[in-house]
């Protein structure tokens, strides 16, 4: 089975407002590996890894985000690798960064 590596930066009101938890949730639900993680600068960062159906999927849900979040601007890029899903079966919360 082929995997896929991308890497969200995510801009707006998107800390304080559930949102790493909620993007969590939705990967694990989705099967994906990978972790979210808050930006000292406001921003969300999150590295994702899984089939290419559940990577976009994600994606797509991340440019709504939960109800109390208001995400202004997603940057979303390809990373190389698809044995990174390997190294991580789960999906975790990282300290601010």
């Amino acid at each position: 089975m082929a995997y896929i590596t991308r890497h969200l930066s995510i801009y707006g009101r998107v800390q304080g407002v559930g949102y790493r938890w909620s993007l969590s949730a939705e990967a694990k639900a989705l099967g994906l590996s990978g972790w979210v993680r808050n930006r000292s600068d406001g921003s969300v960062e999150a590295l994702i890894c899984g089939t290419p159906e559940a990577v976009e999927a994600l994606t797509t849900w991340a440019y709504r985000g939960p109800p109390a979040a208001h995400v202004e601007r997603l940057l979303s890029r390809n990373e190389p690798s698809a044995e990174n899903h390997a190294i991580s079966v789960s999906f975790e919360q990282r300290p601010t960064f």
